[in-house]
Order: C-alpha cells, then structure tokens, then sequence
C-alpha cells in the first residue's frame, strides 16, 4: 500500500473515531438522510435479538471503519488497473496514428493518470456522506464494500470473484442485478471476446458467467433457508424492497408519492417506480458497450437514485469515480450549478427536517420539495457526465476543431 494512501486511511479512521466517540454519533444515528429501514443498525441489532443469538458480533465501530477502508483500498486498486489499461490503449493508438492530430490535447498524461485513484480513495474516505454513514453504524458500508471488491475482481478479470461479489450485492438488494451487463462486457473486452449474439464464444462466456452468478446466489439462500429454517425472508427482504411497505422519509423518490397515492393505483405506480432502475440499462449497454467501467458509474448513480430506500452512503459510493472523470470538465455545462444545489439540499436537508418535525411551521410538502430537487440535482449531474463523456469520445475520433464541407466552423450537436 502507498504511504500517501496509508496517510489518508489514518486520518479517515481518526475522524471517524473522533465523531463517533462524540454525542453526534446518536444524532446522526436518527438522521433519516444517514439510514433507512434496510440500513439501520438499530434493525439488524433487534433481528439478532429475535434470533436469541445474544449480542451482536459487530455491535462496536471497529466493524464500520474496517468497511469503509475495504471499500476504498478496493476502488484504489481497481482504478489503479483500470488507469493502466486506459494508458496501454492510448499508447497503442498514438503509435497507429488513430487520433486525429488536433484531438492531442484531450490525451490522458501518466503523471494526471497516476494521481486519480488516491483521488478516488479521498473521494470516498473523507466524503462527508460516507463519514456520517459510518458514525451512524449504517450498514450500507457493507454494501459498498461489497460492491466494490465486486469492482475490483471485474477489473483484474476474474470472472468468478465477480460473479461471486456480485451475487452477495444482489443477495443484500435486488439492485445490482443491473451491474451484470457492465461486469460481462468488461470481462469479454479483457478476453478479446467479441460483442456479437452471432458468435458462440459470446453465448459460452455469457452462459458460464451467468451460471456462476446464479450458482453462487442459489448456494446463498440456501444457506440462508438452513439458517432460518423457513423461506419467510423472502417476501421480507425481498418483498419489502419491490413493494415498499414502510414509508418513514427518505431521501427516495417513493414515501410521499406512495403516501398520497389511492390504494387501487398503487401496484400500476409500483411497478412504474421500481422499473426505473432496471429499464436504462440495455439501452446504455448499448451505447457503452466499448467503455464498461463508465457503464458500471452509470449504473451506480441509477441505482442510487431510484432506489426504494436511498441514503447518502449509496451516493457516496458513485461520487467517488468522479475523479477518474476529471479529463471530461472541459465539456462539462452544468458542473458548478450541480454542485451549488447539491451543497445546499444537503444543509436544508436537517433544516426542513427541524421545521416539519419539531417546530411544526413546516409541512411534509417542504421536505419533499427538496428531496425532489436533490434528485433532479443528481439527475442532471449524471446525465452532464454522460454528454461529457460522449462529446469527447466524438472529438477523439473525428477530431477536436470540426469543420463544415465549405470550410466554416461546425457545431456538434448529440442526439
């Protein structure tokens, strides 16, 4: 491990020592931004007690940090691999002559590329949103650690440590189901197997990893089944994920629509809701198809934001690639306004909380509000990096100045 890596893990680990010895760590712990009914401690504390199994193995937060800098070592190390295959390929296609000679500028240098993932690391490490996750004992640092050695075994192309990750993600919330299409057009890209349903070696990898993955889901609930000794943590896990019965506020798009929502609508919007995060995923497969791991960053932030129960620690995890990203600012439109309204729905989040709550002068409506904004914050962050990145995939192939057939300066204009 790099010294400045272990620097940054020590100072992590301090403040999240420091803030949890404080009297935030209880505050924080309510907080309904920080956890939700999936995530909170309080509810895994109270299911081991129904279970008679006596106090909790990971009742200190020694457990939590160990998650986070897991977490981040793993991006650390996947982004490391996935910054040297980005400099092999730009190397190759300078020595081929690919790129247009105006377009030099947009290459990636090795001292830009060598930095990124300790960026990454801090990106995750020192996220406020992380921070709190931790303080709070939510388990959604399980989550992400899971999800990225999940990214990391993908990126050194193993195929079964990465159907096994993603398995355990899925088995936690359905959601990463969606990351199975990123996680196979990578290793297919590593394995020089060629995208084409005509081609059997496609149908073999895909069949094979397929199995891997649902091979390793099936021996988890099983084991899960043999645990409980019943399979009614199906339709509690599972069931509570897709049908939402609990509508405490969140920082999701479901409590209050489902709040206000007629009885008789509410399967319709349910499956209108649930689908969102599932339904962008073939058609950004297919257009990412030659770049997986900014498919995987899509899929993350989707997933983050449509979720059933969403927390700052599932956005925390997607905003940590922002750094790999950095080469794409220059075509970034809407960045410092994002960002602005990001900042501020995060300190009015408590504020309008306070009002509605404890002084009564406000509403549900006021907390709704914002939480809406936030996501259309989110929204159109993601979306700016997705124009960002396929402005300058365009420039990378024709060139960065383009001209009209008279010679006159041409506007590029992306449908």
């Amino acid at each position: 491990m790099d010294a400045s890596l272990t620097l940054l893990v020590i100072v992590a680990v301090t403040v999240r020592a420091v803030l949890f010895r404080s009297s935030l760590a209880d505050l924080v712990a309510e907080r309904v931004e920080v956890v939700s009914p999936l995530t909170a401690w309080k509810r895994v504390v109270e299911g081991l007690a129904l279970l008679d199994l006596g106090v909790s193995p990971y009742s200190g937060d020694v457990f939590h940090e160990l998650a986070d800098i897991i977490t981040a070592v793993a991006l650390y190390m996947a982004v490391k691999d996935y910054n040297k295959q980005v400099f092999r390929k730009q190397k190759y296609a300078l020595e081929a002559d690919r790129y247009p000679l105006d377009c030099l500028e947009l290459i990636r240098s090795p001292k830009e590329l060598h930095y990124i993932p300790l960026k990454v690391a801090m990106f995750y490490l020192l996220n406020p949103f992380t921070i709190l996750s931790c303080v709070a004992k939510s388990t959604c640092g399980l989550n992400n650690s899971i999800l990225a050695l999940f990214i990391l075994s993908t990126m050194k192309g193993n195929a079964l440590l990465s159907a096994i990750f993603l398995s355990l993600a899925t088995y936690q919330s359905i959601y990463p189901l969606t990351l199975c299409a990123p996680a196979l057009l990578y290793l297919m890209q590593r394995q020089y197997i060629p995208v084409n349903f005509r081609r059997a070696s496609f149908w073999w990898f895909f069949i094979q990893y397929s199995f891997m993955y649902l091979g390793s889901l099936l021996v988890i609930v099983c084991l899960s089944f043999f645990l409980l000794g019943s399979w009614d943590y199906l339709s509690s896990v599972y069931g509570f994920i897709l049908s939402v019965p609990d509508l405490t506020p969140n920082i999701g798009l479901f409590w209050y629509f489902f709040a206000e929502m007629f009885e008789h609508f509410r399967l319709f919007f349910l499956c209108v809701f649930q689908i969102n995060v599932f339904f962008y995923t073939i058609p950004l497969s297919i257009k990412l198809k030659e770049h997986p791991v900014f498919l995987i960053f899509m899929q993350l932030a989707i997933i983050s934001i449509f979720k059933s129960y969403p927390t700052v620690g599932d956005i925390a995890l997607y905003m940590a690639f922002l750094p790999v990203w950095s080469h794409l600012h220059r075509f970034l439109r809407n960045v410092f306004l994002v960002s602005c309204v990001l900042l501020a729905c995060s300190a009015l989040f408590p504020v309008l909380w306070h009002l509605w709550i404890y002084a009564g002068s406000a509403n549900s409506n006021f907390y709704y509000a914002i939480t809406l904004l936030f996501n259309v914050a989110q929204i159109l962050l993601v979306s700016d990096y997705f124009y960002a990145f396929l402005r300058r995939e365009h420039h990378i192939t024709y060139g960065l100045y383009l001209k009209k057939k008279d010679g006159s300066e041409a506007t590029l204009i992306l449908k």
